[in-house]
Formats: structure tokens, sequence, C-alpha cells
């Protein structure tokens, strides 16, 4: 494989404005079931990003996209009251996300769309922070919370409202009842000084804290609109600003409240006197923003000084216990704009951002026996695609679309051949372009274009010309998540932003060079699954994050968040003599969803050039994965030509003009379907036969390479070698796997199926990511700092000679480095020459790290491969394959070789690591 490092690819970061946890802990409300844990992320571009913690696995399911001028400077999240259905069991309220940016609107999002649901703007000046109420509880549970009392019984709303604070000081309580958002009523009006109100919290569920920039925090209660106290910081230091600025407040269970400012302090008062308790000088510059730990006896904060500083409770028991300053690092390069927590029994993190783009895991209440983790700063879905053909690479970020074209080793490098400018404020949701590079498919939220590609000159370093198709009204209006060309390009899959599936016949004129246009756009039905509605989540769970068409495009498979495929194949062969569309128009397929269209349509298929696309019949055979899928591939086959045959579809009947029969015949030959899950699992199925491949079978997920088991990023996308009959996968984490072959077996007897196996081996798979809260790896008792922390005394029959040994002097596990040549030669001479997880034959002796293989006739061979050097990577893809080019074959022809020896060529896309 030859590798095409590129670093001139542009794609600006964003930074990190806000961060928000589903909720903090699994405590609080009516005390049923949690909802689902998210986080979500903002950025200054106005992309809100999902997250699904996974038990520390971490990852990236969705982005909200966001457009010019628009910006996320906070998020929230609220919750429904629980409700009881029919059966009398407790169903788990609706989760709803808020934001805003620095106008006077807050904007409700649509989990399942990505898009704004409904938003408030009222007749105030810009929101500079905003607040949920905590959750209703019992008035008997409120007791057993130490300093909470219980001044809700008898609340009528048991709902969360969100309290707003602005730039002219007021602060307004808007209504989230009866799944609205309104204005209920201000709190306080501006003032005289019109001092900003920068930060905002709850006390409880009736009293507000609030920070400002006149050095003072003051509260309200909710209830009266009235003042209840005001708290001041006094004056600045000497040479500096006269007033403070308060830029975080916070809550402690026990009703005290922490505060942060611009003098770099982290001030502690009294919940009921409002009084201060104490100071602590923390950070060099500006608090930014405070997070408190569930039992309130830990607090973190982060500022401008790149500083995160933990707080502990130090002392004796009640009044006597102190607050001090324990320890800080400067994990992050920039500022620490924003911090999030959570914690329960399992996990236990904070969540820090800022200008570093990369979103920070930290462990809260392992804070220094754990490391530091970093998320990656790039999408999930790579911003790059290829056209192999034509040897161009398409990268897009916001509205702006590059088209490269790579040169070979004798030419130049690279060569900016197109730029488009999207029109309109909305980012980029997807791109696609042809394998020919003759067609480039671009959405957004609120429409999808698509550009037919013409070279300008015969050479191929001169530019392109670009001109636009137009795509039936409906069609073009509205926006999309996903698009994806068919590898023959005559067919445009598009997800739209409610997760629907069409498709689209783009047909060529060969008679003219420039006359592409869009025939017809079929919708595709999806199956209905049960129990597929998340307590909490509504639809989100069935939002269609992937999609991938078969190498010879006679099968589609789509995959959604619940872990769901849904697969569809053409039926029939294309005929070019026979009508273009024989039944409906190209609306025909977009009626009403009414029982009675269903069976027309069943009934009266829209059949194009004789093809129409029905849904696999043995699609509902494919199990549902553990998790959300990360990557769909098929594994490549031998190239088909066209099948086309004539009078594939005869048309109407001539006396009762109704569709005479056509061939049903689908698609022939295996479709092996790759999948790896967000838990990293890895699946191959026979999609026709909705099973498992033979391959999958062999070779669960707990035989891979420990090497792979052990990596924390989530994998991105793939690219097949298959170059003198071997096949290879290579992720984001540059690691190539041979699945040829298949991996030796690890030791261990299996009698079950892979798919329960690989279920019920989670904890086994996940190995070395237990015993951890969430964030990073545990850090080696060596490393530690201060005393060991478990000691005993060994006591031997010479008693003066006795001595003192640490318990936890042991190898740690690490997962952020490649483990050492002695370490992996050693696990191979323990594993025996039968029992290798390498996967290669009995005469092979490892070397290094596994990577290299020596065959006992001398003959070199890898079996898997990994790399950590290319990190961090923004995508990888292919710029040439089989007959892609005369020039590369005339040289294939010249040296002797074979064309399935010519090594695939692929440009890796690397963000430099300073940004």
């Amino acid at each position: 494989m030859d590798i095409h490092r590129a670093r001139f690819v542009p794609y600006p970061p964003s930074t990190i404005n806000a961060l928000a946890f589903s909720r903090s802990s699994d405590k609080g409300g009516s005390g049923g079931k949690p909802a689902p844990l998210r986080l979500a992320i903002g950025r200054a571009n106005g992309d809100i990003e999902i997250w699904n913690p996974l038990k520390g696995a971490w990852a990236h399911e969705t982005t909200f996209p966001g457009g010019n001028g628009r910006t996320i400077e906070g998020l929230v999240w609220t919750q429904e009251p629980d409700e009881v259905d029919a059966d009398g069991k407790q169903v788990v309220g609706q989760l709803r996300l808020f934001s805003i940016g620095f106008s006077s609107a807050v904007t409700e999002w649509s989990l399942s769309t990505g898009l704004p649901l409904r938003q408030y703007s009222g007749n105030h000046s810009e929101i500079w922070c905003l607040a949920a109420q905590p959750r209703w509880q019992p008035a008997k549970k409120m007791k057993e919370q130490q300093g909470q009392e219980p001044v809700q019984s008898g609340e009528g709303w048991k709902g969360q409202n969100l309290v707003a604070g602005c730039a002219d000081g007021s602060l307004a309580v808007l209504s989230t009842a009866d799944n609205d958002l309104t204005f209920e009523k201000f709190v306080t009006r501006a003032s005289a000084k019109k001092a900003r109100c920068l930060s905002v919290t709850y006390q409880n569920r009736h009293t507000v804290v609030a920070g400002f920039a006149d050095s003072t925090i003051r509260v309200y209660d909710v209830r009266k609109s009235s003042l209840l106290r005001n708290m001041s910081l006094g004056a600045g230091q000497p040479g500096g600003p006269r007033e403070i600025l308060v830029w975080a407040v916070r809550s402690l269970p026990n009703g005290n409240i922490v505060s942060g400012d611009s003098t770099g302090e982290v001030r502690f008062w009294d919940g009921k006197s409002y009084s201060l308790l104490q100071r602590v000088a923390g950070h060099e510059s500006d608090v930014l923003d405070i997070v408190t730990s569930q039992d309130g006896h830990t607090v973190l904060s982060g500022g401008m000084d790149r500083r995160t500083v933990v707080y502990r409770q130090t002392g004796g028991e009640g009044a006597k216990k102190r607050w001090a300053k324990i320890t800080h690092r400067r994990i992050h390069k920039h500022d620490v704009k924003t911090m999030a927590a959570f914690e329960n029994n399992s996990m236990s993190v904070v969540v820090s951002g800022g200008v570093d783009v990369n979103p920070i895991i930290t462990p809260l209440r392992e804070f220094g026996r754990e490391n530091h983790r970093n998320l990656p700063g790039v999408p999930q879905q790579p911003a790059v695609a290829g056209a192999p053909g034509q040897r161009l690479l398409v990268s897009w970020w916001d509205r702006d679309v590059n088209i490269w074209r790579i040169g070979r080793q004798h030419e130049n490098s690279r060569k900016l051949v197109a730029r488009i400018a999207i029109k309109g404020d909305d980012n980029i949701t997807s791109a696609a372009i042809t394998r020919d590079g003759k067609h480039l498919a671009v959405s957004t939220s609120v429409e999808v274009k698509v550009f037919e590609l013409h070279p300008r000159n015969a050479e191929p370093h001169y530019g392109l010309r670009i001109r636009k198709i137009d795509l039936p009204q409906r069609r073009s209006t509205s926006g999309a998540r996903i698009v994806r060309f068919s590898p023959d390009g005559r067919w445009l899959a598009i997800v739209t932003m409610r997760s629907e599936v069409l498709l689209v016949r783009v047909v060529r004129d060969q008679t003219s060079s420039s006359s592409s246009f869009a025939l017809v756009t079929v919708e595709l039905r999806r199956l209905h699954r049960k129990d597929s509605h998340r307590a909490g989540l509504d639809t989100y769970d069935r939002v269609i994050t992937r999609a991938e068409f078969s190498p010879d495009s006679g099968v589609l498979v789509v995959g959604d968040l619940a872990g769901f495929l849904d697969s569809w194949v053409v039926e029939g062969h294309e005929d070019l003599t026979a009508p273009a569309v024989s039944t409906g128009s190209d609306t025909a397929s977009l009626r009403s969803s009414s029982e009675d269209s269903d069976e027309d349509e069943e009934k009266h298929p829209t059949v194009v050039y004789g093809q129409h696309w029905i849904c696999n019949p043995s699609g509902h055979l494919l199990p549902r994965l553990d998790s959300a899928p990360l990557v769909l591939s098929f594994r490549p086959s031998p190239s088909l030509a066209p099948h086309t045959q004539a009078n594939g579809n005869p048309g109407l009947h001539p006396t009762r003009h109704n569709p005479l029969a056509h061939s049903h015949e689908l698609p022939s030959g295996e479709h092996r379907l790759f999948v790896m899950s967000a838990q990293h699992h890895i699946y191959e199925f026979d999609v026709l036969a909705g099973r498992l491949s033979d391959w999958s079978r062999r070779n669960p997920t707990s035989s891979l390479p420990d090497e792979f088991r052990g990596v924390r990023d989530r994998a991105m996308g793939c690219v097949w070698d298959v170059t003198s009959d071997r096949q290879r996968y290579g992720s984001t984490q540059s690691l190539s796997n041979s699945v040829a072959d298949g991996y030796k077996s690890m030791g261990r007897k299996r009698k079950r199926s892979t798919i329960q196996e690989d279920e019920e081996d989670v904890q086994e798979v996940e190995d070395l990511r237990r015993h951890t809260t969430g964030a990073g790896s545990k850090v080696p008792e060596q490393e530690l700092k201060g005393l060991a922390r478990k000691i005993r005394k060994i006591q031997g029959t010479d008693t003066d000679g006795s001595q003192w040994a640490s318990l936890d002097e042991r190898q740690a596990e690490s997962l952020d480095d490649e483990s050492g040549d002695e370490t992996a030669a050693l696990e191979v001479l323990r594993r025996g020459n039968d029992e290798r997880s390498d996967g290669v034959e009995e005469n092979a002796v490892a070397t290094t790290n596994g990577t290299e293989l020596a065959i006992a006739d001398g003959t070199p061979k890898r079996s898997w491969w990994c790399s950590y050097k290319y990190r961090p990577i923004l995508g990888i893809v292919a710029i040439s394959d089989e007959g892609a080019d005369e020039d590369s074959n005339k040289s294939l022809v010249e040296t002797g070789r074979e064309e399935s020896e010519r090594p695939l060529e692929v440009v890796l896309v690397e963000r430099p690591l300073w940004i």
C-alpha cells in the first residue's frame, strides 16, 4: 500500500464554547430509571456534537449542523416528567436540548432531525447564560439530601423551566410546559447600571443565583420575583479593573454556593445566610467555569491560565471543614472555557474544552490516579472523499468544497483543480463524488446540490468546469444528512434529516458530454422495528448515520444509532430501450403513507429502465448490533460489467394499460458486508442470505489482536487492499488486518454463536478499560505522587531483615502507547506455537510487536499492523484501483508486473498536532 501523507487539506478547527451532560448523575428525579446519558458539545461555528459515553468508549454519534454567523455559547438539557403507560409501567420522560448564541433567542433542537424545533426570542438584550431548573423530586427524597428543604410538597408544576441571564442585567424565566417554549416572567428587569449577567444557576427549584459584572452575586426568589440577598465580592485587585466579573456560579448538594471570578479566586458561600465562608486563590487569571462532584466534597475549576485546579474539603466535621487547593495541572494548551461533570458508581469524569478544539476527559473521583484522555477533534465521519479513476481528493468544511488532483511520484504532488462555495448560511453535512469523478453531490440541512465535473482541457493538470444538475424541486429544497453515489454512478442515495432514504436516478446522455440530469426520485421504506424507541430519546435511536452501496451497485445498506441494519436490493436488469419510468412519476413514490397508497406502490412499483428497488427479502434476518455502526463496507468483489438486457421491462399492456411483468432477478453472488460497531466489535454479514459469513463465525471480536482491542479512539472508516490476493482493513488508528485467512484461536474452546459470544464477552473485550472511571488508563504506581497507597509488612525468619513492600507495585497496562518489543515477544512465547493471537502460520516467528512476521521459507508476511504516527487523521481515501488509468497500466507492462500486484494508493489526510 502506497500512502500519500497530506497536510495541505484545509480544515479550520472550531473552538468549544459549551458542554452539557443530559444528567449529572443517576440520582434525582422521581426515583425511576434514569434517562439515557449523552454529552452535547457546542462549537463556535454553530455545530452541536452529540456523544455517547458508552462506559468509557466515547462514541461521536451525530452532529447538528451550524451555519454562517451562528455560534453556540451555552447548552442546557431538560427532561420531561416521567409518565405512566396503559400497563401501569413508569416511562422515562423525554430529553430536550436548548442552546443560546450571542442573541436574544433560545433555540430548542430536535434530537431526531438535528434541526431547530422551536425558538424563543424575547424583548430583552442578548442572552449570556442559561440554566435549567432542577428536576422535581418527592418530598421524602428531598429530606434525605443534606441542607435541602422539602419546599416542593404540593407543587403542581413538575417540569423544568429555564432561566436566562441577559446583557442588560435582566433575568427571564422561560416555561417548557406543554412541550413548548414560551416566556413566563421576568425575575428582575434591567438595573440602572445594566450590569451584565454572566452566570446563573438554581440553588433549588425556586431560588436562582446569578453572577454579574459589577462585583456582585445576587440571589432571587423565582416565585415572588424578589431579591433575597446581594453578595458583594469587593473591589478588584490593585492595578487591575475595579469591577470583578463573576464568570461562574454553582450550587453544592448541601445548598452552599461556589463562585469563580476574574481575580482567579474560587469563593465558597453559605447557602442559608449567604455569607462568605472561604476564598481560595487557585488561578493566575480569570476562572471561567466550575464543576462539582456528586457528594459536594470536590470542586474543579478551569480558567484562562490553562489550569485545571482541584479543591477538596479537609479537616473535621461540620463547620470545621475547610476547603483547600489539592493540586492543579495544565492539561490544556489554551483557555479552559467550559466544563461539565458526570458521576455515578461506574463513571466519574469531567469534560473540559476551549480553544484546544479537542474535548479532554479528566477523572473526577480518581483525579491523579488515572490519566486524562483527549477525544478526537475531527468529525467521526471523514470530511474527505475520493474519485479513484481521476485521482481526485474532495474535502469540505463549513460551506466550502475543495477538489484536489493528486499526482504520482514523478509529477507534482497536488493541484487544486476546483473550488465550490455553497450559497446560503448552512454548513455542509455531507458530500460524495463518483468513482470516475464526473459527478459531485453536496448536501446541507436545507438543500441537496449535484454538480457535473468536466476537465477544461485534455491535460489532467488543468482545472475542472462545473455545471449544476437540477434535481426534482421537492428533493432539492430539502436537506440531507448523508449523500452517497453508487459505484457505477447511476444512483444517488440521499438520507434526509428525518432519516428517510431516497434514491435519485442520474442519467447520462451518451451523445453529449454535459447533459446529465436527475430522472426520478424513489423512496425506500424501512422495516418496522419493535422496541426501537429508547425511553427518553423518542426516535433519536432511529437516526441513520451510515450508508453504503455494494461494489456492483445492486445492494444498499444503512445503519442507525440503535444498531439496526436496513437493506434494499435492485430487482431486474437495466434495459436502456425500455421506458425510463414505466409507472408513476418523480412524485409517485412520495405520496402519503396511508395503507391504500402503500398497497398501490407495492402493486405498481416505480420501474426505472427495467429495474426497481425492493426491501431485501432476508433483511429482517440481520441481527441487531451491540451498538451503533461506525464502519459499513462491502468486501471488494471482481469488477462486473453492467448487466443490460433488452426488453427488461416491456412497458404497459396495450389494452389494459397496466404494467406488464418484468424481471424479478436479484443480484447474484455473495455480498459480504463488513461492520464495525461503536464497541469495536467486528462482524461480516452475507446480506442477501441474512446471516453471518463463515469468516465472521471463525473470527469473533475476542480473537482480534490485543493491540487493536486496547485502542480507545473509535474507528472512522476503512479501505481495502486486495493486492496479490491479500485483503487488509485500515482504520483511523492506521491498523491493518489481514482478513484472508483470519486469526488463530486465543486458546479457548468456543461453542456459542458469534453474536451471542460477542454480547457475552463485552466485559472481556473491554478488559483494558475496566477498573477505570471513564477517562484514561490508570497511572502506574511508580508514577503516583505522594506515599504508596497500599503497604504490607513482611516478616521472615530474619526479623532484622524485614522490609516494606507495596502491593500496587506491578506493571500497569498502558493504553496510550504501543507495547514494547520485549513484552510482545514474551506474550508470543507464553501462548506457545499453536496459540497465537496474530493469526500467523505455525512456522512463523514474530518479531517486534507482532507486525513483522518471518515464514520458515524466508518470505516476509504481515498479518496485522498498527501505527500511531499518523494521528490525528481527518480521513483516508483511495485514489487508484484496478484499471483506473492507462498510464499506470502501461507502467505495469514495462516493469513486467501483474495488475493484481499493483499496490493500492491512498491519501491519508492528517491534521497537525498543534491545531
